[in-house]
């Protein structure tokens, strides 16, 4: 699944609060099937160093992470055959850990063993004469979903384990925020306190933007083919992550089918909620989060956002106003967190 974008803007106003001029640096480029955009404000910062140390860490992540990569750690054991135990990578533990911790909470909404049912229902390549899956062959794809019936961690031992082989692991909703995150740390690794780290969209931030200011960050408004602002909200050390299903669907027969699969049905939600934005204490949590609760909906997910305290903006359709009204609810968490009304 791909989490869509929210627009990133970083705003320059008066009152610089650094000893030195700081030096602004401005890294972009191609990870992960989509864009990256980083801005730092540093004293003395290497900026060609610095590049290096980003790209090295990208390449690390889609070693590890990427399920276009069929060599890469995520795609060799989803390959293998072998039921037994297999001795995984720290970061590949810790992401997988992370999704487990979701999986559980969102009770099996996020799944990272999706595979079967995304595939079934043509997303990726899929052609309009395509017909929708019948009720049997959506029953057959959910024999192999459920990461927690499926896969077997043991964080402790560092060990992965399957029960059946053909149980494959896509972790395109998580892997996104885990290197956000290894970009930031590689970031502060090199000195640099204040910054903004996005990847396809999401992003982390920390710091502030060279004039002493929070960086300010937009949400998009739910259309397809424009870019217009929702809300403009303050960060500071915090992941942010949008999912939404405006973008990424198809229509038969007059039905609307979203890319987004609940995995307890196995089928597209139907639900009105379009646009979830989750803020997280970092990227891989709000990433996942953001897909949990777009499945889940702006009723059930705001339930659950309430329980676990999380931060958590709803956009839904509003039938009654037409097709360009929205209805938008926030949690108690994500009110604290900006100062929400």
């Amino acid at each position: 699944m791909r989490l869509l974008p929210v627009l990133a803007v970083a705003t320059l106003v008066s009152g610089c609060l650094f000893d030195k001029e700081p030096e602004v640096v401005r890294l972009s480029g191609e990870t992960m099937g989509t864009t990256f955009n980083i801005t730092a404000f540093g004293t003395d910062v290497d900026e060609t160093a610095l590049g290096s140390a980003v790209e090295e860490t990208l390449a690390d992540v889609n070693a590890k992470m990427s399920n276009w990569d069929p060599n890469s750690e995520v795609s060799t054991f989803s390959a293998s055959p072998s039921t037994e135990p297999i001795e995984v990578s720290e970061e590949f533990a810790l992401v997988l850990g992370a999704a487990n911790d979701v999986h559980e909470k969102s009770g099996g909404t996020f799944d990272v063993t999706l595979g079967p049912l995304i595939e079934l229902w043509g997303f990726g390549p899929r052609k309009p004469e395509d017909p929708v899956p019948s009720d049997a062959e959506i029953q057959a794809a959910l024999e192999s979903v459920g990461q927690e019936r499926l896969l077997m961690l043991d964080s402790d031992n560092g060990t992965l384990a399957k029960s059946d082989a053909g149980v494959g692991i896509n972790l395109s909703a998580i892997a996104k925020g885990y290197g956000i995150d290894a970009v930031a740390a590689t970031l502060r690794d090199a000195g640099i306190e204040n910054y903004m780290v996005e990847i396809g969209g999401d992003l982390v931030t920390m710091g502030q933007n060279d004039k002493g200011e929070a960086w300010r960050i937009g949400i998009e408004k739910p259309e397809a083919g424009a870019q217009n602002l929702q809300l403009v909200v303050e960060l500071d050390n915090l992941g942010m992550a949008t999912s939404g299903d405006y973008k990424n669907f198809f229509e038969q027969d007059g039905v609307r089918y979203s890319h987004i699969i609940d995995p307890t049905t196995g089928r597209p939600i139907t639900h009105r909620t379009t646009s979830v934005t989750v803020l997280a204490e970092n990227a891989m949590m709000a990433d996942a989060w953001a897909t949990a609760m777009l499945a889940l909906g702006q009723e059930k997910g705001l339930e659950l956002a309430e329980e676990h305290k999380l931060a958590v903006y709803f956009i839904s359709r509003d039938v009654t106003g037409g097709d360009d009204a929205y209805i938008t609810v926030h949690s108690t968490a994500f009110k604290d967190a900006l100062g929400t009304n």
